[in-house]
């Protein structure tokens, strides 16, 4: 499923009642790279057989063979028995996807990193897995050859996605603990983990340009050779497959920002858990800023923040800080509006723009105060050789607010986070008894 992708389709939706909204699926659509021919959308209770009604799946077909599309995307969750008998509905050739296989495409084709890579596998094979024991099922029962948008059936197949799946869990599980070393590393070192969290097109990449201090980057190159130097900002969904972590630029503390995959509504489990590691930097941070677009319906920002905290609160333990993001587009009297609103869900919000930068410095300083706050230290080192690597390593992991040279002995002040004093501390004592 990895590629650039090019084609026409036609997109269907099914709603239980009211009328459907086919923006998402179409802009998913066009984010894998299609191009949108035509809609057909329905109100009614799902068809066991083909999740529309007879009918408006003949108008689908009509539809697709009117407009040379060589694909059909459903904004619903298809089982495996609605592809294979709307395949049989549908023009020769004409292939079905539903949400979750456009989703996965997209990944796909964003996946840059190993992990990403991993995962985007890992959801693949889960979303295969019941539709191979629908085809074992299909050909015990030697119904009809090539199981229409199903694929072939492979006696074996079943086998070897268990056994993938097993063996991308092993290897996803050496990279995430990897990855909680590195970050108990840099927490120990005296960084501060803030995370971006929030649904995709919140404009969380946007967010993190405009916090990030570009200048501090190199200095860092060998400690933390996995920080990004950009992170893109598109306006597209799923810009942000992995995880970016930058130097945020907030005065006297380090501070590391990381982005991660954007929420979307409706996901399956199967999905979800095969990318809940992307979310381990989230669970891990000492403080969240669930980023949500001020310039949507009240109602649409209420239910994804709804969302956002059930996923949050799961594992998470870190302070959440609520960022109205894209203020630019809502007129004051609006927002006001929406902040009372929304007060349960999101008690004391930041409004900022990214993109014209309005609220940063305010943000920054709501950051620093909901960081875990910093103890003050006087330290005491006797004159030795090593003396001086020591009062270096303070430099490095705390902010030095004086040092003070005396014939034997050496006193620093500083401020830092309670481990790295702890960790001074046990540094003296090796000075005093060497």
């Amino acid at each position: 499923m990895t590629g650039a992708t090019t084609g026409t389709v036609v997109v269907a939706k099914r709603v239980d009642d009211g009328e459907p909204d086919t923006d998402e699926i179409t802009e998913l659509v066009r984010a894998a790279g299609y191009e949108v021919a035509g809609e057909v959308t329905q109100s009614r209770t799902a068809d066991p057989a083909l999740q529309l009604g007879e009918g408006k799946v003949a108008e689908l077909a009509t539809r697709v063979a009117d407009t040379g599309a060589d694909t059909v995307v459903f904004d619903n969750r298809l089982g495996p028995y609605q592809r294979f008998n709307l395949g049989g509905h549908l023009p020769d050739g004409t292939e079905v996807m539903d949400r979750f296989t456009l989703i996965l495409e997209i990944f796909g084709q964003r996946a840059q990193t190993r992990k990403a890579q991993l995962q985007v596998e890992l959801a693949e094979l889960r979303y295969e897995l019941p539709r191979a024991e629908a085809k074992a099922s299909l050909a015990k029962r030697d119904e009809r050859p090539g199981f229409m948008g199903l694929g072939e059936y492979d006696e074996s197949r079943e086998q070897d996605i268990k056994a993938q799946i097993s063996r991308i869990r092993d290897e996803l599980e050496n990279i995430e603990t990897t990855e909680r070393h590195r970050r108990e590393q840099r927490r120990e070192s005296g960084f501060d983990l803030v995370a971006l969290a929030g649904y995709t097109s919140a404009g969380k990449s946007t967010l993190m340009r405009a916090l990030a201090d570009d200048l501090d980057l190199d200095e860092n190159e060998e400690r933390h050779p996995d920080l990004e130097t950009t992170a893109e900002s598109r306006d597209e969904l799923f810009t942000t497959l992995g995880t970016t972590t930058r130097r945020m630029d907030i005065d006297e503390r380090d501070v590391l920002l990381t982005d991660t995959v954007g929420f979307i509504s409706d996901l399956p489990h199967w999905l979800v858990e095969s990318f809940k590691s992307t979310l381990d930097s989230v669970y891990q941070a000492d403080l969240v800023l669930l980023v949500v677009d001020a310039s949507e319906p009240v109602e649409e920002i209420r239910e994804k923040l709804a969302t956002s905290h059930d996923t949050l609160y799961e594992r998470n333990e870190a302070p959440i800080l609520t960022v109205f993001n894209k203020v630019d587009r809502v007129p004051d009297d609006e927002l006001a509006e929406k902040r009372e609103a929304l007060s349960a869900l999101a008690p004391n919000p930041i409004a900022v723009s990214a993109l014209t930068e309005v609220g940063l410095d305010e943000l920054r300083e709501r950051v620093d105060y909901a960081l875990p706050r910093r103890e003050r230290e006087r330290l005491v080192l006797p004159m030795t050789e090593e003396t001086m690597s020591v009062v270096s390593w303070v430099h490095d992991n705390a902010s030095v607010e004086e040092v003070t040279y005396g014939d034997e002995e050496v006193v620093v002040e500083f401020e830092a986070r309670p481990k790295v004093i702890e960790q001074s501390r046990a540094k003296a004592s090796e000075l005093a008894s060497a």
